[in-house]
């Protein structure tokens, strides 16, 4: 046999070729195994390129990339958040294990064959996976940033020797809570680290309410009134109150008991409650004109005619008192008519009028206080804007929310350009009564007690001058104008 035919040439080369293509696949598939071993070329994990990295080497350059601080940008100020101030934690283990999985998904041979042919199999990016402290974050922004950055407003300030304000100034406060998610979003980004932190403007307020109550002081004391001053305000917003008898610089008590002073035309306010308790549902026309000649020009005809026709007891004046007690008034009364030798129906004692330590040698006709003329205006106010107050509560069916507002139309009618309305710019709505009493010529009580409107907020005030020997009327109406201004300029402080 001729066995020669198994070394032929052709076998040798065939046979050369075999292992050839078998230490040439042994070679790619080392190299396979290689790449193998790092993420695939075109692998990325929450945005940033790893591929031919291995394990530990995609784990640090993760790292460097978030590893970078935020800028915080607090108007002109820069701030650097380093993210390990509030725990940034990159969750490596889940997003490397992740892209690992997404490579062993896939077949190895049908790998190795794209590696072959020089194909890279696709592959999805990781998506980022991060935690951080909120409550850690929210600690630094307002202990490290707040309180350093932060420029509260500054409130206005009374200009010392007038009744006027310097406007306060605005001022900025970080907005923690909006910018916990801007942050929150930069942690979490790769090219947007930076963050415009959101502020609150705030305007400047007004002092505070008890610092009026000294300005208000301070007016009295500029004026050189030695005489007793009776004041109360209210703030119809809040209700906060400022109630004072004020004497050279020392302060005279209105609490529990306040300061008896002769009522005078004042008293009409509390006839016109009483009337229109009684008016009915049509008061005639008549009626109405009086009312209204009764506050807007003061007339005591008009008063004693409603008092005897409306109120029509045969002790009308004293019913004023009556109705005063009823919602809560012990000081305030009317105890005759207007018209000259009315006899004095009763001797009145009140608290007020009972007081030894002060004395303003009341009328015995007609009294009240300072803080009974408040609140009574107030329960007017508030019946008129809501139906609320005593009035209509003490007195059911008798007295509606349109009757109020009647009697707050009438008030406002009452033009003078004096006292309180002095102290307001033209324009502004005053609803009051004033009065005083001049025996022989000479005056030593001026009151004016109303409702304020003002674009920075409604109030009461009732102002009480006293004197014992005479009130000049120049120097006290300009303080009641003052102090007047005082409360108007607290209210409505230029910005």
């Amino acid at each position: 046999m001729n066995n020669g035919g198994l070394f032929s040439p052709l076998r040798w080369f065939s046979v050369f070729f075999l292992l050839a293509a078998v230490g040439l696949t042994s070679f790619e598939l080392v190299g396979f195994s290689r790449a193998r071993s790092v993420f695939a070329p075109e692998q990325i994990i929450a945005g940033v390129p790893v591929g031919g990295l291995d394990r530990q080497q995609a784990a640090q350059r993760l790292i460097e990339a978030y590893d970078l601080p935020v800028e915080l940008r607090y108007g002109e100020a820069i701030i650097h958040l380093d993210p390990s101030v509030v725990d940034f934690q990159l969750d490596l283990e889940a997003m490397l294990a992740a892209a690992e999985m997404q490579r062993a998904q896939q077949s190895f041979w049908l790998d190795f064959w794209d590696y072959l042919w020089g194909r890279s199999t696709p592959s999805e990016e990781i998506p980022l996976r991060a935690t951080f402290s909120e409550q850690r974050l929210r600690v630094y922004l307002q202990q490290e940033i707040a309180t350093r950055y932060d420029t509260p407003p500054t409130p206005a300030r009374p200009i010392v020797g007038t009744v006027n304000f310097e406007p306060g100034k605005p001022g900025t406060v970080l907005d923690v809570d909006a910018a916990i998610p801007l942050i929150a979003k930069a942690l979490n980004s790769l090219n947007n680290r930076s963050v415009v932190l959101p502020v609150i403007n705030r305007t400047a307020s007004r002092p505070a309410f008890q610092n009026l109550e000294i300005l208000l002081k301070q007016t009295i004391d500029l004026s050189g009134f030695d005489g007793l001053t009776g004041l109360y305000l209210l703030d119809l917003q809040n209700m906060a109150e400022i109630h004072f008898g004020y004497r050279q610089l020392q302060n005279i008590p209105v609490v529990p008991t306040d300061i008896a002073f002769t009522a005078s035309s004042i008293i009409k306010i509390p006839i016109m409650v009483s009337v229109f308790r009684r008016l009915g549902d049509q008061p005639d026309s008549e009626t109405m004109k009086l009312i209204s000649d009764m506050i807007d020009k003061s007339g005591n005809e008009a008063a004693d005619w409603l008092m005897d026709r409306v109120i029509a007891t045969n002790r009308s004046p004293l019913a004023v008192g009556e109705d005063m007690r009823a919602i809560g008034l012990p000081n305030t009364f009317l105890a005759g008519y207007f018209y000259a030798g009315a006899p004095l129906l009763e001797v009145v004692k009140t608290p007020a009028n009972q007081r030894s330590d002060v004395f303003t040698d009341p009328d015995p006709y007609s009294q009240t206080t300072p803080s009974d003329m408040g609140m009574l205006l107030q329960d007017i106010y508030l019946c008129a804007e809501n139906g609320g107050g005593s009035l209509p509560a003490v007195f059911a069916g008798e007295i509606t929310q349109e009757e109020c507002r009647q009697m707050i139309e009438y008030l406002a009618r009452n033009k003078i350009g004096v006292l309180i309305e002095a102290g307001v710019p033209d324009g502004t709505r005053v609803a009051h009564k004033h009065g005083w009493v001049s025996v022989n010529g000479i005056i030593n009580t001026i009151g004016d007690a109303g409702i304020v409107y003002t674009p920075g907020g409604n109030y009461v005030l009732v102002i009480f001058l006293y004197h014992p020997q005479q009130l000049i009327w120049e120097p006290a109406s300009k303080l009641i104008a003052d102090l007047s201004r005082a409360v108007y300029n607290y209210y409505n402080i230029p910005r």
